[in-house]
C-alpha cells in the first residue's frame, strides 16, 4: 500500500511561513502535515472522544408545576 502525499494549495507552514510547501497524508485516523522547505512537521488524530452536551435552558426538562408542592399561609389583613 503506497501512501499519497498531498500538497495543501494556499496553506502557509506554520514554522517558516512558506506558501504552497505542506503536503499532507492520512494513515488510520491520524492525519500528518510536513513543510518540504523546512521540514517541519506535526499530526492529528482525526477521532474525537465524544463531548458531553452543555445544560442550557433548551435541552433540560422543565419541573411540571403542578409536582410542585408549595405552602401557603393566609393572613388576616384586619389583624
Amino acid at each position: 500500500m503506497s501512501i499519497i502525499k498531498r500538497f495543501i494549495a494556499g496553506a502557509v507552514c506554520p514554522r517558516c511561513s512558506e506558501m504552497d510547501k505542506l503536503r499532507a497524508w492520512t494513515i488510520d485516523d491520524t492525519q500528518y502535515r510536513e513543510c518540504v522547505a523546512c521540514d517541519f512537521s506535526d499530526e492529528m488524530s482525526l477521532t474525537m472522544p465524544p463531548v458531553e452536551e452543555l445544560a442550557t435552558r433548551v435541552n433540560q426538562t422543565e419541573v411540571d408545576p403542578k409536582e410542585e408542592i408549595q405552602v401557603v399561609k393566609l393572613m388576616d389583613p384586619k389583624a
